[in-house]
C-alpha cells in the first residue's frame, strides 16, 4: 500500500508491502522507485515486511533542490521515526540506496540493526575516458503521451515502459535525468571512514563481474570491517533484477541470523 510522509512541505512518498513480519527498509538505486523492491516483498512476505520509499525525485516522491548525501540520509531516518518501529530495524540498500544505507547507520545507530549492501562501493573515482552517464544530458524526461516517450527514450523505452506514469498533461519518468546527474555528482570519493564507523551486522552482496564495485574494493570491504558476511552472484552491477532468485535466497539467508 503507498502512504505518503510530508517533510518540510515536500512529500516523501512510500510503499509498505504489509504483511505481519518484522520491518526491513529498503532503498532503491538510481534511475529507479521503490517498487523495485516487489519482487523482494514477495519472497520475504511471511517473515518480513519490506517498507521502500521512493527516494527524493524518485517515483511519486517530490524533486528537491537538493541531493546530497545528508539530504537521502535525512529523508531515511525520518521515515524511520515516522514508523516508530520500536526500536532499529534492518536496512537494506542497492547502489545508491546502498550507499545511503550505510551512510544512515554511521548518522543514526538507533534506527539500524543490520545491513544488507548490494553491490555499493566506498570509493569510487573518476575515471578517465567517455562519461558512461552522459547519455543523461540528452534523455527526455516528458512527452505528451505515454508512446511519445517510449519513442524518445529509445533502447531504454522498453525497460522504463512500466513506470512510466501521467503527469500534469502529459507523462514522465520516474526520475529526473537532472537530478540523476546532481546524485552522481556527489559520488565520487572515498567513504571508507563511514563504511567503517557502524559496528552493526552487515552483509555485502556482490555482483562478480560488476563494474561498480570491483573484486578487491568488495573483499577490503569484507575484511576491514568486522561482523561483515559476503555472497557473490554472477551478475554485472544489477545485482537485484540479474538473479532475482539469488538475491532473495542470500537477503534471506542473512536475515534469518538476526
Amino acid at each position: 500500500m503507498r502512504h505518503e510522509l510530508k517533510i518540510d512541505d515536500r512529500t516523501l512518498s512510500y510503499l509498505d508491502f504489509g504483511g505481519p513480519g518484522r520491518p526491513l527498509l529498503a532503498l532503491h538505486g538510481g534511475l529507479s522507485e521503490a517498487a523495485a523492491y516487489t519482487g523482494l516483498a514477495t519472497a520475504l512476505r511471511d517473515e518480513w515486511r519490506v517498507i521502500a520509499p521512493d527516494q527524493r525525485g524518485h517515483g511519486d516522491s517530490d524533486r528537491t533542490p537538493a541531493y546530497d548525501r545528508e539530504g537521502y540520509v535525512g529523508d531515511a531516518a525520518a521515515l524511520l521515526e515516522h514508523l516508530d518501529p520500536g526500536g532499529p530495524l534492518p536496512v537494506l540498500g542497492f547502489s545508491l540506496g546502498g550507499t545511503n544505507a550505510y551512510h544512515l547507520a554511521a548518522a543514526r545507530p538507533d534506527l539500524v540493526s543490520a545491513l544488507i549492501i548490494v553491490d555499493s562501493p566506498v570509493e569510487v573515482v573518476r575515471k578517465d575516458g567517455p562519461d558512461f552517464w552522459a547519455f543523461l544530458h540528452d534523455l527526455p524526461y516528458t512527452a505528451p503521451t505515454r508512446e511519445e516517450l517510449i519513442t524518445a527514450l529509445g533502447p531504454l523505452g522498453p525497460t522504463y515502459a512500466p513506470a512510466l506514469r501521467p503527469d500534469g498533461s502529459g507523462w514522465r519518468l520516474p526520475f529526473h535525468p537532472q537530478d540523476t546527474l546532481a546524485t552522481l555528482a556527489g559520488a565520487y570519493g572515498d567513504r571508507w571512514d563511514v563504511w567503517l564507523a557502524s559496528d552493526c551486522p552487515a552483509l555485502l552482496i556482490h555482483g562478480l563481474r560488476s563494474e561498480a564495485l570491483s573484486r578487491e574494493q568488495a573483499a577490503a570491504m569484507v575484511s576491514r570491517r568486522p561482523g561483515t558476511s559476503y555472497t557473490a552472484l554472477d551478475t554485472e552491477h544489477f545485482v537485484p533484477f540479474q538473479d532475482p532468485e539469488g538475491f532473495h535466497k542470500a537477503v534471506h539467508t542473512f536475515l534469518t541470523t538476526l
